[in-house]
């Protein structure tokens, strides 16, 4: 799962959210997520404290091991090219940088399995910190450091919590998926006094597998997506900057192929369908997600 700042939550390195690896199991992936954001206009040409990256790129770091049946240990470390662009100014309008964003250290916990003739329910709980070791210096050409909004970290220490579900058999179709994720970031006062609005998001994906080859080696799977997110408004030295935060609606696909087995490359996207219009909230107009996973067997003497 990529747990980003950002986190207009990509789907992460398996086509199922809810279940854990197996026991002794773990994955490296390699996630590389770009979003980008609609351009505001500012007649002062100077950036607003609350501003959020109109265009960035995050390449997320992903181990996750297995240590138990129904349980795995995730730790996720991204790199961050953050840029914000001011339209119509005098000189570089082009401010940003690219430095190492926060770790996340997660615990996926499933509590709830059930097998049938149609398929499998699952369930899981996942939480865990977000540790504040990333960079959070990035300036303007004039020198002057960039919003916390804009910086790689944020500076905190934020507590991550998701619910996931996954029905496999929907309408007794074998092959039909439904997958939900629920979850919140649950942010504290960072760099610059500031402390970026928590975040709420729901992403529901219905996925159907319309390749399986008979030896399990490769498959394919591919659907719709739904997200609606909720940010609330910053704080910087305690004051609410009203506005800032809002709802957004995205809608998209995403798609799966298991090229060998342990080995899934996928690709999503997502387009803006709605928000608010938080006199500065910077809804996402686009956002895509690539990325590769290889699964091992952990051995532990």
């Amino acid at each position: 799962m990529s747990l980003l700042a950002s986190l207009a939550r990509a789907q992460g390195p398996a086509p199922e959210t809810a279940p854990p690896l197996f026991p002794g199991g773990e994955l490296i992936s390699y996630n590389s997520i770009f979003t980008t954001r609609g351009v505001t206009s500012n007649p002062s040409g100077n950036i607003p404290v609350t501003a959020r990256p109109t265009f960035s790129h995050e390449g997320v770091f992903n181990f996750t091991w297995g240590f138990r049946r129904d349980f795995d240990l995730t730790v996720l470390v991204p790199v961050v090219t953050n840029h914000f662009e001011i339209p119509k100014a005098i000189g570089n309008p082009v401010s940003g940088g690219t430095g190492l964003g926060d770790a996340i250290l997660l615990v996926k916990y499933r509590f709830y399995r059930r097998d049938s003739k149609r398929g499998t329910t699952q369930a899981s709980v996942t939480f865990g910190p977000k540790v504040p070791i990333g960079r959070t210096d990035l300036s303007e050409m004039n020198g002057k450091r960039l919003p916390a909004s804009l910086q790689p970290a944020s500076g905190s220490t934020d507590f991550f919590v998701a619910v996931n579900w996954t029905y496999t058999g929907l309408f007794n179709l074998r092959r039909l998926v439904a997958d939900e994720d629920f979850h919140s970031f649950l942010r504290t006062h960072g760099t610059q006094n500031t402390r970026l609005g928590s975040d709420l998001e729901s992403r529901f994906w219905l996925s159907y597998r319309p390749y399986e080859s008979k030896n399990g080696s490769s498959e394919w799977f591919i659907g719709p997506v739904v997200t609606w997110r909720h940010s609330q408004d910053e704080r910087i030295a305690a004051v609410t900057q009203s506005g800032s935060g809002g709802d957004e609606l995205l809608a998209g696909v995403t798609t799966y192929v298991g090229v060998r087995p342990g080995t899934h490359v996928w690709l999503g996207m997502d387009w803006d369908v709605a928000h608010s219009a938080g006199a500065t909230f910077m809804p996402v107009r686009r956002h895509l997600s690539f990325g590769i996973t290889q699964q091992f067997r952990f051995h532990l003497k």
